[in-house]
Formats: C-alpha cells, sequence, structure tokens
C-alpha cells in the first residue's frame, strides 16, 4: 500500500513539474513576444550581402522601412535587389505567432556559447502562415537568438540574430537568414555564373530551385517608433 501510495504521489510530482515547466514557458514566449512588438516602426541603414552559390552579387547598402505587423520597404543605394516574394522572411516579428498559442517546453541549449531556453510555439489560429516556431531565448535579457519557423507558404525559415546597442528594443545588430532560393525574386539580366559552359534555361530554372540562399543584414543604425506613414511603403 505504501509502495503505491509512493509511486502514486510521485508521478503527481512529475505531473506538476511538467505542468510549472509548461506554465513558465508560456510566460517566456508571451514576455518575449510584448518586447518585439513594442516596436511599431523603425527605419534602419543597412548593409546586405547575398550569398547565391550561382550568381555573384555584389553587397547592397539601403535604407530599410518597417511598420508592424507586416509592412516593408527596402530603399537600395545601388547594387542589385533581391528580396523574398514575402516580407515575413525578414522581420523577427512576423515570425513570432500571433493570437492564441500552445507552448511547448524544450529545454535548454548552447547559442554563441550561451545557454538558451528552447521553446515550441503552435499558434491555434487554423488559418495562421505560421504552422510551427522554434525559438531559442536568452532569458536574461529576453532576447530571441535563434528562430526556425515552418510555414504553409514559404517554407521553412532559419533566423540566427547578434544584438548589441539596440538591445533594450529587441532589434538586431545582425541577422543572418538561411532560407530556399525559390523563395526570391531573381532580377532580370542577372548572369548565372554556373560555369563556363552556357546553361540551357531550363537547367537554370532546375538548379536554382534547388539551391538554397543566405541573406546577411547588418543594421548599422535605427530610428525607432517614429509613426512612419503607409505611404513611405508605397513609393516606388
Amino acid at each position: 500500500m505504501r509502495k503505491r501510495t509512493g509511486l502514486l504521489l510521485g508521478l503527481l510530482l512529475i505531473i506538476a513539474q511538467h505542468a510549472l515547466a509548461a506554465d513558465d514557458a508560456a510566460r517566456l514566449f508571451y514576455a518575449l513576444r510584448t518586447k518585439v512588438l513594442s516596436v511599431k516602426d523603425y527605419t534602419a541603414d543597412v548593409k546586405m550581402k547575398i550569398d547565391v552559390n550561382y550568381m555573384h552579387i555584389p553587397q547592397l547598402r539601403g535604407t530599410l522601412y518597417f511598420k508592424n505587423p507586416d509592412k516593408m520597404r527596402l530603399e537600395r543605394h545601388g547594387g542589385l535587389s533581391i528580396l523574398p516574394k514575402k516580407n515575413i522572411n525578414l522581420t523577427l516579428s512576423n515570425l513570432i505567432p500571433t493570437g492564441q498559442v500552445t507552448v511547448i517546453d524544450v529545454g535548454y541549449d548552447t547559442k554563441g556559447g550561451k545557454k538558451v531556453r528552447v521553446i515550441k510555439v503552435i499558434p491555434e489560429d487554423d488559418l495562421s502562415n505560421i504552422v510551427l516556431t522554434k525559438i531559442f531565448i536568452d532569458e536574461a535579457n529576453m532576447l530571441a537568438m535563434r528562430t526556425e519557423t515552418t510555414t504553409r507558404n514559404d517554407g521553412t525559415v532559419l533566423m540566427d540574430l547578434e544584438y548589441g546597442r539596440y538591445i533594450s528594443y529587441a532589434l538586431p545588430d545582425k541577422v543572418t537568414i538561411f532560407m530556399d532560393l525559390k523563395d526570391y525574386k531573381l532580377p532580370k539580366g542577372v548572369t548565372m555564373d554556373y560555369n563556363d559552359t552556357p546553361t540551357p534555361p531550363a537547367d537554370k530554372q532546375k538548379k536554382a530551385k534547388a539551391q538554397k540562399g543566405t541573406i546577411q543584414i547588418n543594421y548599422v543604425k535605427y530610428t525607432v517608433n517614429t509613426g512612419l506613414k503607409d505611404d513611405v511603403f508605397t513609393k516606388q
């Protein structure tokens, strides 16, 4: 009898511990989301490096305009512009699910030599483009150090973030995004440097779809929460 009671108490303790961990993970997620969404808009001077195996793309300099939840415009200062068909891929706020969610505590990992808390977030909205987001969180500073987001329409997006001067806004100094190249618009007239032998267009298209690309964005300077007007995002 005592053995059964001990086993029952042990089981109840384990269940209680899991419930507490889940509640703690949920509170952590909502605190992080509140901090990220506190940025209503920003203007940033940026340097962008786009790494694609079969293309030579010069570094892009420009001004990036963002307005919550999903307005974005890049005003480039020379060079080529290759951006995702949908701006979701460039903003942390759009890789964090909104509305009601289910949060799963995964435990701890290490990112950049720092211990981070790992959670999985599943939106309860069946119409959400986000299916699942895995977030690696620096709990002490309430920062997302990495996100792995699976979407319905844009594949899986992996984003690494590094912080510095704008840590109070949860705005990174550097972002590295890993994506399938098929999510990008290739500009007309770009030379595809696969090899010295000309490649038929159909083969280039097939090879491009199989490639993955990396976008590295360095944020030189931010101006935050100035009340950007919507017409900023309609200029040509």
